[in-house]
């Protein structure tokens, strides 16, 4: 039995996005202005909490459901939705951040996802299908 509740696939893609964050950070120091590499910092860490925090949620909704599930569910995403739009607008207007860098790691949960969509298939393919 997995100790934390999650799936192994869930896992990996956790895993994934700190491995792509650190990659990608690696690369925009090495290249790229400091802005740039704040806005990937920055944008990574915020996708990969957001992440964090909409599984939260749905492991709580799902453990206690009942006839608001549905209505408690879209409050808690709206909520998520506004914090993470006041915490954009003070990185932005706040900070020197480069805003195509900061929207690259904000993109960094979706890359993750389908790079892991990619290798996952790969894997179910049968050796006699790939020729």
């Amino acid at each position: 039995m997995n100790p934390t509740g999650k799936d192994p696939l869930q896992r990996k893609i956790e895993l994934r996005n700190l491995a792509i964050l650190g990659l990608m950070l690696l690369v925009s120091l090495l290249a790229m202005p400091w802005p740039f590499t704040l806005g990937i910092l920055l944008g990574g860490v915020i996708s990969i909490v957001n992440l964090h925090w909409l599984g939260r949620d749905l492991r709580v909704i799902f453990s206690n459901l009942s006839g608001r599930a549905k209505s408690a569910m879209m409050i808690r995403y709206y909520i998520r939705i506004a914090v993470t739009a006041v915490i954009l607008y003070f990185v932005i207007t706040g900070l020197p951040v480069d805003v195509i860098g900061l929207l690259l790691g904000l993109s960094l949960v979706v890359i993750n996802i389908a790079v892991t969509a990619v290798l996952e298939s790969q894997k179910k393919i049968l050796p006699e299908e790939a020729s």
